[in-house]
């Protein structure tokens, strides 16, 4: 009872204070342009997400082969450095795969672990 009433008193200080930070800070206010989202019911769906401030995001998914759900998207914004941070992505069965020039390379030792992983795997060796 107590944590549900501090719940919803925190709620309601976060709300008040909502319009006085986007008063003082209107460069993180934004107005959303599209929205635009279809799913099938079948595990494939689309959607596009683009607001007035230069967030833009972007998603396609589609049924596994192990029951998962494949996406493939990509998604950028405003860096307040200035340009722009764009990144893209494939997520399937074999995890979260990005791609950005601002991310840092890959580790060499990180492809020996997954070797590593790879020969566990075939020899049946799991791990909870």
């Amino acid at each position: 009872m107590k944590l549900t009433l501090l719940i919803c008193l925190a709620g309601v200080a976060a709300a008040s204070a909502l319009p006085q930070f986007q008063d003082r800070h209107p460069e993180y206010t934004a107005e959303t342009l599209v929205d635009e989202r279809e799913d099938r019911g079948d595990g494939h769906f689309r959607y596009l997400f683009r607001t007035s401030n230069g967030i833009n995001t972007e998603k396609v998914g589609t049924p596994g082969s192990k029951g998962q759900s494949n996406m493939q998207g990509s998604f950028s914004y405003p860096m307040p450095e200035g340009g722009v941070a764009e990144f893209s992505y494939i997520a399937d069965e074999n995890g979260y795969q990005p791609s950005s020039d601002l991310l840092p390379p890959t580790p060499p030792h990180v492809f020996r672990l997954l070797e590593i992983a790879a020969q566990q795997r075939a020899a049946g060796i799991t791990f909870d």
